[in-house]
């Protein structure tokens, strides 16, 4: 990309270090628009990405000149669509070939996931973020384009992908979340957080000591922080050393001016502040993850901005919030998600998963998850679905739990439903749980004075195990047939490339069975 103030294309083989680089590697891989004409902040921006993020392929979006800003003095420009639907600029925020079939691509992420490196903390004037700095009567965040995203949007929302930086006040654990933040004048914002978010029980807790909350947030963000800052981890781990791991190396970081705050010293912007005991202000409403306008609008903290740092004509990211797929979380979610429910089933011992998937039409990707595994002992289809169900990684929101096969990708919404049409009887197969960890913006809990209840429908699309030996036999092909028609398929004069098979027949002998079922490997 042509500009003075970009970098060179990465290097081969080294991770990526700030958005610029991403930028440059999502061109390079041609999922990247650039527009140059002048695009109103409020709605037109979001309307644009809402409608490109249904294409296939489906580009990330660089605004390079906001309507009515062209004489701001930060410059900054507006980035959407930044995932999307892409599971290849997923791949290039997890530092992995671009064509990585998803659900190899989920596999990679739990590995990485169990490395963590603690970030490295540089001096000031070697952190790109400190390029410019505003404080006091300077400060005036109505120089930057933050924007209306839906037309009953209660204001203007900045740093929808975003990373908010917070520390627990008793054991000074560092989180990195991502929360909605309005604007509330020039140096306010309002910060949403739903129950039992890391964020939200820091501020309670420094309110119960009557103490002032220190905060910071990044507006413009390696992306990579937004998949870890969306994900629950461990309350003593910050997802500063879960994104190290990722990345393969220490994530570099700079001391905040107005606290101890650790901040990303290759962000575009950040903003730091503090949120005074008890200082709440009107927020929302807001067009949410599931597709709909969240809560009505209710008190939120709210944020006295002290510092905004920032380097020359930064990027600042944003992302929309919609029904698949153009909500931005989607299909990210897709794979971080999947990533860490099934590392949370590895913790726990639970023997023969295959895979995890957490379908990214599922409500911004919370929705719905489903796990393949291989059935090893009675019982074990509805221990893995109750604990999928409740582990730290995939408890939050999610309504529908389900269960398949080894035979069956999870990623492959035909196959998953072929299996709960002809393995799973509703009267024994489903099971619900109630009063679970939902969330304040689920449209089907009404009043919403019900919410942030929820419940889980645990759905066994396993064959049965009792009688695996004398289930139906599924049709299958034989592994030499594909073969010899993926060598064919070119000459045949098919198109594309011949599609993966997951189940193949394994050619053993059958013979009948007495109660009317076959049973493999006997003569």
């Amino acid at each position: 990309m042509a500009e003075a103030n970009r970098t060179e294309p990465s290097a081969a083989g080294r991770p990526i270090q700030d958005i610029r680089e991403w930028l440059d590697r999502a061109e390079g891989i041609n999922e990247l628009i650039q527009i140059d004409k002048p695009v109103d902040r409020d709605e037109e921006m979001s309307a644009i990405t809402y409608l490109v993020a249904k294409q296939n392929p489906s580009p990330a979006i660089l605004f390079d000149n906001p309507k009515g800003y062209e004489d701001s003095p930060i410059g900054a420009r507006m980035l959407w669509n930044i995932l999307g639907p892409s599971s290849k600029r997923i791949a290039l925020t997890i530092e992995e070939p671009p064509e990585t079939p998803t659900l190899e691509l989920i596999r990679r992420l739990k590995d990485k996931m169990k490395d963590r490196i603690p970030p490295r903390e540089v001096p000031a004037n070697e952190a790109p973020v400190y390029e410019n700095t505003l404080e006091g009567a300077d400060i005036d965040l109505e120089q930057l384009p933050i924007p209306r995203h839906w037309p009953l949007d209660g204001g203007r929302y900045a740093g929808t992908a975003d990373a908010v930086f917070t520390r627990d006040p008793d054991s000074g654990y560092l989180n990195v979340g991502t929360y909605r933040m309005m604007l509330q004048g020039k140096q306010q914002v309002g910060l949403y957080l739903s129950p039992g978010k890391d964020a939200r029980l820091h501020i309670t807790r420094y309110w119960e000591k009557g103490e002032s909350v220190p905060v910071a947030a990044a507006w413009g963000i390696d992306p990579l922080f937004m998949l870890v800052g969306s994900q629950t981890f461990p309350k003593n781990v910050s997802e500063y050393e879960f994104a190290g791991g990722i990345k393969g190396e220490a994530v570099p970081v700079v001391r905040a001016q107005t606290s101890d705050l650790l901040l990303p010293a290759n962000a575009e912007l950040v903003v730091e502040g503090v949120i005074h005991p008890n200082s709440v202000k009107t927020e929302g409403p807001f067009g949410e993850f599931p597709g709909y306008y969240g809560r009505p609008e209710a008190g939120c903290p709210l944020v006295d901005i002290t510092r905004v740092h920032y380097r020359s004509n930064p990027v600042l990211t944003n992302a929309i919030m919609a029904d698949y797929p153009s909500c931005e979380q989607s299909g990210f979610f897709a794979v971080i998600r999947s990533a860490r429910i099934w590392d949370d089933l590895d913790k726990l011992g639970i023997p023969g998963v295959q895979g995890v998937y957490a379908h990214p039409a599922g409500a911004g990707g919370f929705g719905m998850t489903v796990i393949s595994l291989e059935q090893r002992y009675a019982g074990h289809a509805a221990q893995c679905l109750a604990l999928a169900a409740q582990v730290p990684g995939g408890a939050y929101f999610t309504k529908w739990i389900i269960a398949v096969d080894e035979d069956i990708d999870p990623t492959d919404m035909d196959q998953v439903i072929w299996a709960m049409s002809s393995r799973c009887n509703p009267i024994e197969d489903i099971d619900m749980l109630r009063n679970t960890w939902s969330t304040w913006l689920d449209p089907t809990q009404n009043p919403p004075e019900e919410r942030p209840y929820g419940s889980k429908a645990l759905i066994n699309a396993c064959k049965e195990h009792r009688y695996l030996p004398v289930f139906s036999k599924r049709t299958t092909l034989r592994r030499e047939m594909y073969d010899q028609v993926a060598e064919r398929w070119k000459e045949l004069g098919l198109r594309g490339t011949i599609p993966s098979v997951r189940a193949f027949e394994e050619d053993k002998r059958v013979v009948y069975h007495e109660q009317g079922g076959f049973e493999p490997g006997k003569k």
